[in-house]
């Protein structure tokens, strides 16, 4: 079974307000929980089929490098894409629901089948760090979001 990682938070703004902050990579870096940059490589940004080059900290690697492509763009409601690293492909996807007054955003990553040290280390680090991690981001993204509202 594959590992994977979801964590949702509720925004007090509307899906519109939400939307350029998830489908526009260059303002994930306002709200990553670590150093993190990206650079456009092909395609219309935040667009189906846009590639992208990423630079991130993970343990071990405090300039981590992948190769993202988006995959999905249904406005105001989800985006998807894929992020490529030596280890394979991480699915990662943003749904936007109405919730009230406000929006629930949900994040969902789904890791690659993993290797070597990698397999065994992942399902036991993932759970305390890697969830830490993403309640920390979406709680980022609900602060930026709201004050910019």
């Amino acid at each position: 079974m594959a590992t994977q990682g979801r964590e949702s938070v509720t925004i007090n703004a509307g899906p519109e307000a939400v939307w350029p902050w998830i489908a526009d990579l260059d303002k994930h870096t306002m709200w990553s929980p670590k150093p993190y940059r990206v650079e456009l490589l092909s395609g219309e940004p935040g667009t189906v089929g846009a590639r992208y080059r990423s630079f991130g900290a993970i343990p071990g690697d405090k300039n981590h490098a992948n190769e993202i492509l988006i995959t999905e763009v249904d406005h105001a409601k989800r985006f998807a894409l894929v992020a490529t690293d030596e280890n394979g492909d991480f699915q990662n996807s943003y749904t936007l629901t109405p919730s009230g007054e406000g929006t629930e955003v949900t994040f969902h990553m789904v890791f690659p089948a993993m290797t070597g040290m990698a397999k065994v280390m992942l399902p036991v680090l993932f759970p305390i760090l890697g969830k830490a991690d993403l309640r920390k981001r979406m709680g980022l993204l609900k602060a930026k979001v709201e004050s910019s509202s």
